[in-house]
């Protein structure tokens, strides 16, 4: 089974990946887990897409699929894969259909949350300058206010997890992402599904979306 998963910032994309990847058997593909593989590894593809990190840029759609097309062909996903974080636009799906080689997707999962429910999910976040753990204030506070339970290291809010910085990124996706959701709901591959409760909840509700219950 060939799923993307598309949602907002906080929508638990990456959470369902990992678990719907070991309900279904599938290996769960990130599009910034494989740049980071790439970037360790000095793959001549990695060293391009080091270069476009290491200057502050977008590393552009054609190195991404490289990578992606890789990683598909591969022997794990013969029975199929989880594609977090790509595609983000019609021409990235356009393009990644001629990845496929015409194989194509058989669904695309929206994963739908409130956007207040996400602003509390990522504001609240707080990550450890030492080792790098997250926390939540609300879901999983640490034991001593502001410090981390594994190396007691100061934690704090990255810049990405402010209030302010969470709805202008909401306010990018609806804008970058929209024509997407068109573009595969056209196509008759776009199941969308409530994000909100448990992580188990919203997992198993993908399952019963792609016939896949268990």
């Amino acid at each position: 089974m060939r799923i993307a998963l598309v949602g907002p910032p906080g929508s638990g994309k990456g959470t369902q990946g990992e678990l719907l990847g070991h309900k279904l058997s599938v290996p769960h593909i990130s599009s910034g887990d494989l740049l980071r593989e790439a970037t360790r590894s000095g793959t001549p593809w990695g060293s391009k897409a080091k270069d476009y990190m290491d200057r502050g840029q977008l590393v552009p759609d054609e190195l991404v699929l490289e990578l992606i097309k890789e990683r598909v062909s591969r022997s794990d996903c013969r029975g199929g894969f989880l594609l977090d974080g790509f595609p983000r636009n019609p021409d990235q799906a356009l393009a990644l259909g001629r990845v496929l080689n015409g194989a194509g997707l058989d669904h695309v999962i929206a994963i739908e949350v409130a956007e207040q429910s996400i602003v509390e999910r990522l504001s609240g976040r707080r990550t450890c300058r030492g080792c790098g753990r997250l926390y939540h204030v609300t879901f999983n506070p640490p034991r001593r206010a502001g410090r981390c339970n594994v190396c007691s290291s100061e934690l704090y809010v990255r810049d990405d997890d402010r209030e302010d910085t969470v709805r202008e990124r909401l306010q990018v996706y609806r804008r970058q992402t929209e024509p997407l959701m068109g573009f595969y709901a056209d196509a008759g591959l776009l199941r969308r599904v409530d994000g909100s409760g448990s992580p188990e909840q919203v997992t198993t509700r993908i399952l019963a979306i792609v016939g896949a219950g268990r």
